[in-house]
């Protein structure tokens, strides 16, 4: 039967999904085969335009609806003549090393860590990560989607063993050496990836955790029951640390040897130090301990989302040595970097190994427990939580409201001291007088009203969040 005549722009607006801080995020619904392979198409176009390629790569997640998706993608890639190299279940940041080193797009199924019930589509350039330009130019291509056939290839391991080269060589064999790591490895892409990684680094690997049911893994709101586990784990199996990631890969979740789960933001801190890195990009939403520390020559603050941390990255690339990172954890190497043993070359995308190796690294090597990093680091604790199910355009109504109105937005959140200044870089971000931190921002991937607060002790930071959630729950 032959194909009613669509153009991929009216495929994917008919679909209602959108672009969000990192990649196409919608209910798994929404992702037809027709709209996944609307997607893949024009972003292909787009590729051709300005780069020379005959093939494309392909990886996913452990999503159940993940399969049939990257079916579609690669279906429609051959209809356009490209061959495929389809990578099956691989981190993000796999992938993305793997465009890099073939100088060939890649496209990644993924919803990261939002819930199964959603999915997403995220696309790399041969040269990294795609623009917020190249999102509009994907949308808005009108090109007509041609006959593809869905199809799933046997995968390669070629990007895994590329993956796992670039760690292993940057450090000793025995640089992890007399550490026992417990990996929670739940659904995660890179679970079996991340235990060769530490066991050819030295280390005892303990699995924890590992299940075939998806599990929407929140680097940024890690729930009570995450943070229970933890603890219980490390006691019971005499930890020196805990490494997870969220699904796809490239968000970091490390605990030390108590349990306590670190802040993306703080172990990004941590990791930059150690690899002397010169200058950073971060978004607003981080840990002001970073400028607190005074070990960077220059850091710039941007908007939340890797594509404009990438930007921020390019600006500063007169500097010897240039990496972001995320409140998530996410770690990016905006330049090449040189170590004692190696030059690591720049992975201009979220990252979750490299920051954890190399705090695990920079703690053995010292012989001290990881806690004892993070005591050298300026005291400033953040805590962040976030209303599931509360609609963008509501959360955004709320900002507008409080953006024109201070005042009513330290009654209604029931502030502990007064406004000294607010910073709408993204979301809204109030510091206090008694320079306490209240951050409120829409995500850009789900229905979701996320609150970070920010204070000088752990207890503050918890105490201002709870009550900034409680406030919020009466505007819901």
């Amino acid at each position: 039967m032959t194909r009613p005549i669509s153009t991929t722009d009216s495929i994917i607006q008919s679909s209602h999904i959108a672009f969000g801080t990192s990649g196409a995020r919608g209910l798994v619904e929404q992702f037809t085969a027709d709209v996944c392979a609307a997607f893949t198409v024009a972003f292909l176009r787009e590729m051709r335009a300005r780069f020379t390629f005959d093939r494309v790569a392909i990886a996913i997640d452990r999503r159940p609806s993940s399969p049939q998706m990257a079916a579609a993608c690669i279906g429609a890639a051959n209809s356009l003549g490209l061959k495929t190299d389809y990578c099956g279940v691989l981190p993000t940041p796999a992938l993305a090393l793997q465009s890099m080193t073939d100088g060939i797009p890649a496209i990644m199924v993924t919803g990261s860590h939002i819930p199964f019930d959603r999915n997403g589509i995220k696309f790399y350039r041969p040269d990294g990560e795609i623009s917020k330009a190249d999102e509009a130019a994907i949308i808005s291509n009108p090109e007509i989607l041609p006959n593809y056939q869905p199809t799933l290839p046997e995968p390669s391991n070629r990007a895994k063993e590329n993956y796992i080269h670039r760690y292993t060589s940057l450090y000793p064999a025995s640089a992890l050496a007399g550490l026992r790591i417990g990996l929670y490895e739940h659904s995660a892409a890179g679970r079996d990836i991340n235990r060769d990684i530490f066991e050819r680094l030295g280390a005892e690997v303990i699995s924890l955790g590992r299940t075939e049911s998806f599990v929407p893994i929140d680097t940024e709101a890690v729930s009570e029951e995450d943070r229970a586990r933890g603890q219980q784990w490390a006691g019971e199996y005499q930890l020196d640390a805990l490494f997870s990631t969220d699904g796809d890969g490239d968000r970091p979740l490390l605990a030390d040897e108590n349990g306590n789960w670190l802040r993306g933001d703080i172990l990004g801190l941590l990791c930059a130090q150690h690899l002397n890195v010169e200058a950073l990009a971060v978004p607003i939403s981080c840990n002001t301990a970073i400028e607190l520390s005074g070990a960077f020559k220059a850091v710039a603050r941007t908007r939340i989302g890797s594509p404009y941390v990438i930007d921020a990255m390019e600006k500063l690339n007169h500097h010897t040595s240039v990496a972001g990172f995320e409140a998530n954890g996410g770690f990016l190497t905006g330049s090449d970097i040189e170590t004692t043993s190696t030059t690591l070359k720049a992975l201009p995308t979220r990252d979750a190994v490299l920051p954890a190796l190399v705090a695990l690294s920079a703690a053995s090597k010292k012989g001290e427990p990881l806690s004892h990093l993070l005591a050298t680091l300026p005291q400033r604790y953040t805590a962040s939580d976030r209303l599931t199910q509360f609609p963008t355009d509501k959360s955004q109504l709320l900002l507008a409201t409080w953006k024109a109105n201070p005042e009513r937005l330290a009654t209604d959140l029931a502030l502990p001291a007064d406004i000294r200044s607010i910073d709408f870089t993204d979301g809204l971000r109030a510091t206090l007088q008694n320079e306490q931190i209240v951050h409120l921002r829409p995500s850009g991937n789900a229905p979701e009203l996320r609150c970070y607060c920010e204070a000088e002790t752990p207890e503050e930071a918890q105490a201002l969040l709870e009550a900034g959630m409680q406030s919020l729950r009466k505007q819901a």
